[in-house]
């Protein structure tokens, strides 16, 4: 459990206290901290304990149906408090509740409000008014487009102080047949690269080092706003923000990949060599019905050209097992090309039907039960596969960034590479000494642990940096699953 914020005394506390629950994915982490800012810029108080809460507010996660339950689950959990603790008020915003809106607030009797993915903003005056003694009966609040934040905007981070989420666009304009995104999310709505910047740059005061950029389609970042390359020029601007050391991109999608990017990661040491690229199938017949573009050909040879554009890229994807019309043959196949690509790491997800997608109405379902066998084995022959490369670290001298103290032992060090991303790609341990969280120290790879690796420090740390940002807090944070 992440620490809590201090709690000023009672004689002090006037101001209405809210606690908070994250669930899903990184994007949706970036909606929680710019509501909690907000939160906090309008007068509320955040606490850490859910039972001394007046407020409890749930962001939903809605993309899949273990990630949709995991919600309602916390919504259920969190609405006993109304008669074990402080809440008075139990609020569901995001995913789940842009999507299914008056369903939630008609099963769910505990709710007092739910409030969709474009009313972010508005977050502390919705409080406010659920909080207003007259206010007992359920409210829904709405927008359109959803919503989009700017460098201006107030975040209370949580995680690490030292590495940071940043949301460069909003929606999708793809039209994938199992996705609900562009239903919860609407249509692309990029940043303007000013504003990225400007909110990399404050991150970079506060001491952030590392910059994880997301958005539902990042390779399409810019289209709608007449930018040709819009990723290119973003990464070109990004790269010039002093003290931020590792820019790492989420989310590209296997088409609009130029030269001229795949150039910049190659030249720019600050652009992490780290590609996350769903994949989704490599069936031909699977990626037809899915309503991916491309086809095997095209995605095998995009692979072999990114890496050999990018030497020693560590490369992640995500693929769906169990899409309606998915055979013995067409898992087969996939195996097969996980076995000849041989990634870094591989993601595999269930699919589910979706309201509102097509792929709802299509014939050929899957049995949940075989869904999950085709998902154990591809995992069980990836784990054997990042293992073996893992394995190719063993003696090197490399740099890696310190997270933390490890939760596995207190004489431990969590710390990454910049192959690895925060929370997903496993962690590098090594042996606590002078380093703290946020410095680069280079260690020596002597062991592999399946996902990671162990290692002994070989020099001091970079000096230690103050940061302003707020520490990790709030109830336990958890996630959901996404085919993003």
């Amino acid at each position: 459990m992440a620490p809590s914020l201090i709690t000023p005394s009672r004689a002090k506390r006037k101001k209405p206290t809210i606690g908070f629950v994250n669930l899903g994915c990184s994007k949706n982490q970036v909606d929680s901290e710019v509501m909690l800012g907000t939160l906090v810029a309008g007068g509320f108080q955040l606490t850490g304990d859910a039972r001394a809460a007046e407020v409890v507010i749930i962001n939903t996660c809605g993309f899949i149906e273990e990630a949709k339950q995991e919600s309602i689950n916390s919504i259920i959990e969190h609405g006993r408090l109304k008669k074990s603790g402080s809440c008075r008020v139990l609020i569901a915003a995001g995913c789940l509740a842009q999507r299914y809106q008056g369903e939630l607030l008609k099963e769910l009797p505990e709710l007092d409000g739910v409030v969709g993915t474009g009313e972010f903003g508005r977050i502390a005056d919705i409080c406010r008014s659920l909080l207003a003694p007259k206010a007992r009966q359920q409210r829904l609040w709405l927008g359109q487009p959803p919503y989009l934040y700017d460098a201006d905007t107030p975040r209370v981070r949580l995680g690490t102080p030292h590495s940071a989420y940043l949301k460069i666009a909003e929606g999708c304009n793809r039209n994938c047949a199992f996705c609900a995104i562009p239903i919860m999310r609407g249509k692309q709505r990029s940043r303007p690269i000013e504003s990225i910047v400007a909110e990399a740059k404050r991150l970079a005061k506060e001491g952030v080092k590392e910059l994880n950029l997301i958005s539902q389609d990042t390779i399409n970042y810019g289209v709608d706003l007449g930018l040709k390359q819009g990723l290119t020029a973003l990464l070109r601007e990004l790269v010039t923000v002093d003290d931020v050391r590792w820019i790492r991109p989420f989310y590209l999608y296997p088409q609009q990949v130029t030269e001229e990017l795949l150039d910049l990661y190659a030249g720019e040491a600050r652009i992490t060599k780290y590609l996350d690229m769903p994949l989704q199938h490599i069936s031909d017949g699977m990626l037809k019905r899915m309503h991916r573009l491309g086809d095997r050909k095209h995605l095998t040879t995009l692979v072999e050209r990114i890496r050999a554009k990018i030497p020693g890229v560590f490369f992640r994807t995500a693929f769906i097992v169990g899409f309606p019309g998915e055979t013995d043959a067409h898992f087969e196949e996939l195996k097969q090309f996980v076995l000849d690509m041989e990634f870094d790491r591989v993601a595999v997800f269930l699919y589910s039907d979706e309201e509102g997608t097509s792929a709802v109405n299509l014939d050929r379902k899957v049995d949940q039960a075989v869904m999950e066998e085709r998902r154990n084995e591809l995992l069980a022959l990836q784990e054997s596969i990042s293992e073996s490369k893992n394995r190719e670290y063993l003696g090197r001298t490399i740099d890696v960034l310190v997270d933390g103290v490890s939760e596995e032992s207190d004489r431990l060090l969590e710390a990454r590479h910049q192959g690895l991303a925060p929370e997903i790609d496993g962690v590098v341990y090594c042996e606590r000494g002078v380093a703290k969280p946020g410095d680069f120290i280079s260690v020596t790879v002597t062991d592999v642990a399946g996902y990671d690796l162990i290692a002994q420090p070989v020099g001091q740390a970079d000096k230690p940096h103050t940061s302003s940002a707020s520490p990790a807090l709030l109830m336990p944070k958890k996630t959901g699953a996404g085919y993003r």
